[in-house]
Formats: C-alpha cells, structure tokens, sequence
C-alpha cells in the first residue's frame, strides 16, 4: 500500500475484488473507452482462467482512492505480474536474454496491458478528469515503487496513446515506438466513397478480391447481441483453435472465454462468420469501441481465395462506415494491408527499467530503433494506395 497526500493506493490481485460499477466508471470517463479495459472483458479473462497466476499473468491490479473514504476509488490501473513475455505484441525478448546473461533476473516484471491484445488505450483509467493528471502519476508512481519494494525489474505500459507516453517520458521512463496498419474514415458515406478515393489499379484490386472471396458459394453473416448464440462460439473456437496452432502453437484463449465475454458484453461485439453450403466454414471476432471497431482473432477449415481479406478487412472498413465509425484496429504486423487501404500507424509504449545500467542499454538501443521505425513508417507511407495528393 502506497500513500500520497490523501491518496491512497493498495494492490488486488483480481479485478473481482473491485466493484464492477467503480471500475466502469473509471474506465468510461475516457472519451475514447476501451470495450478491452471494461471490467466484463477482463474478468471474463480471470473467470475463464486465461489469466491467472499460473498462465503466467497474475492480476495485480492497482486501485487508487482517497483516505477518507476506501469505498471511493478514483482511479485503477491493469496491472500483472508476469513470468514471461508471452502474449503482449511488444517484444522484449532480447531484454530479457541480455540482462539474464549480465546476471540480473528479469522475469518476474509487471505489465500494464490488456493480455492477448495490440489494442492502444489508456491503462490509467481515472474517473474525475479534473484532476486526471494527479491520478494518473499517482498510479504510476504507485506501480513503480511496487516493483522498487519487490525487487522487481522492470515495468511496461504497452500501446498506450500518445499523450501519455510524452508524460511517461517527462517521469523518466523509455519510450518505445512501433508501428500496425489502422484504416481511418475520411468521411465516407458507402464503400465506394472509399473506393473512390484510391487509385484506378487498386481500386480495381479491391473490387475483383471482393468478388473472389465469395465466388464459391460463400455467405458472409454478421451476428451480435441478443443474435450470437452458443453453437455460433462453438464453431469459431474450432477455427480458432485450428489456426492458432497451425500458426503459433498452444492459443491462449479457452473456450470458457467467449461464452463469458457473450453473456457479458454481446452487444460490443461483432462476429461475422462465414457460410458455405449450410456449414460454418470460417469467422472473425470484432469489439466495438466508441469510435473504433477493433479487428481481433480470424480462424478458418477451409482455405478460399481472399476469404481472409474480406471478412477481416473489408467487411469491418464497410462497418466501420455503415455506423460512423472513425477508425479500424485490424490486430498487430502485417505489410499486406496497406493494398487494402490501411496506414502504417505509429504505436507507443513506456518502460521503466529498475536497475540503472540496464536502462542505459536499453535506452541506447531505443534511440537507434526508433529512427528504424520512423524510416519505416515514412517509406510505407508513401506506397499507400489512395490517390496522389490525398
């Protein structure tokens, strides 16, 4: 338990120890909340056992409220304690192997992340945006004196919006820049508005893969809310669980899991499935933020010619603009889909490294990285396919 003024911030290790209502009206006083930082996502996550001390992801969620009153939580942080660094999108594999070989023990460390998730959102979920900066380097400052108390390595904030990493850089901690591919609405009324503003050759790319993917009979149906059924989750588990392990080996994600996040929170999600001859044959799983439609696991048992770009990208650029949406989120990596219409987009995370010549190191090797990575963006950009002058 850290104490600061009349602030006052204590440690839990399940979201179920904090009342569902505090945590939600911490995580919707954002303007641009996260459908992944609700409690009912992240206890569905605690519920099913996909994060959990033993899966190497131990809730120590940090809660921070005022002295007189414990019942009033100001602000909370998703906080774990990790024994690897499976399941965050932002490597540091390398961290780890080289200040292991030094001597140092970097596992276990804390992560404030959304497990298994690209998704960039504030973990600083505070309620009162009066005083939002208070809060929010209450709750770092908490987290990283934990780590200090326990002899911890490290700390990492993963896909945090731009704004805080400059105020995570301010308290000395290392920025980290990468970059995924997000479609933005430009003020588009139907997909042809979007088509239009692309030039002729992949305008006409697009058009002929759409035809493609459906050409052998296929039917693509989009269900939320009160429509999503069981036997629904039953068929994508089986073309998840084939297409992680074909990809990746041992998914992280049980079958538990989506039946809890569709009693909880159904009507954030869309899941489009695709249909051929009466049978279920692929699907991916969409969550519905404020203004962002967010693109997260694609499975199939039957390979279709540009089946994948067109469930998982065209179809949530197409809803994105049927329900004025501003932004598509389709998931970490992938160079492919700038043809499909998607900017390269810088991401942020910030990282605070306990022991002083370590973070050295890492810092030197940033600055060198993140001029990669500005290189980068800058050259993909310039091969986006809208037309010159767009």
């Amino acid at each position: 338990m850290v104490e600061t003024k009349n602030l006052v911030a204590k440690i839990v290790n399940s979201i179920s120890e904090i009342p569902k209502t505090s945590w939600d009206a911490c995580n919707n006083a954002s303007a641009n909340s996260s459908p992944f930082l609700s409690y009912d996502f992240l206890n569905a996550l605690e519920i099913s056992g996909c994060v959990n001390a033993e899966t190497g992801w131990h809730p120590q969620h940090v809660v921070l409220y005022n002295t007189s009153d414990e019942t009033d939580i100001l602000a909370v942080m998703p906080l774990y304690l990790k024994g690897h660094s499976q399941g965050e999108y932002v490597f540091d594999h390398g961290w780890a192997d080289a200040y292991e070989r030094a001597g140092g023990r970097y596992y276990p460390k804390l992560q404030s992340s959304i497990p298994f998730t690209p998704a960039t959102a504030s973990k600083l979920l505070v309620k009162d945006c009066n005083n939002r900066q208070t809060y929010e380097q209450a709750l770092i400052s908490s987290a990283i004196q934990f780590a200090r108390n326990a002899e911890i390595s490290s700390l990492h904030l993963t896909f945090v919006p731009e704004r805080e990493a400059a105020s995570y850089k301010d308290m000395g901690l290392l920025i980290r820049n990468d970059q995924q591919f997000h479609w933005f609405n430009k003020g588009y009324q139907t997909f042809d508005d979007f088509l239009n503003a692309l030039s002729s050759r992949k305008r006409k790319q697009i058009r002929k893969e759409r035809r493609t993917a459906l050409e052998n009979g296929i039917t693509i149906h989009h269900f939320s809310g009160d429509d999503l059924k069981e036997e629904h989750w039953d068929a994508f588990f089986e073309f998840y669980i084939d297409t992680g392990n074909r990809k990746w080996g041992q998914p992280y994600l049980n079958r538990q899991f989506f039946s809890e996040i569709n009693k909880r929170m159904a009507d954030k999600i869309v899941l489009m499935m695709c249909e051929r001859g009466g049978d279920y044959i692929a699907g991916a799983l969409n969550f519905i933020g404020s203004d962002t439609i967010y693109g997260r696991h694609w499975g199939c048992i039957e390979d279709h010619p540009c089946l994948h770009f067109e469930t998982c990208y065209y179809q949530a650029i197409e809803y994105a603009i049927n329900h004025g949406l501003k932004c598509v989120e389709a998931g970490a990596q992938g160079p492919h889909k700038i043809a499909r219409g998607y900017e390269p987009t810088k991401t942020y995370s910030a990282h605070y490294l306990r022991d002083e010549g370590f973070h050295k190191a890492v810092e030197n090797f940033l600055q060198m990285e993140t001029r990669e990575v500005d290189a980068h963006i800058e050259y993909l950009g310039e091969r986006t396919p809208f037309k010159k002058g767009d």
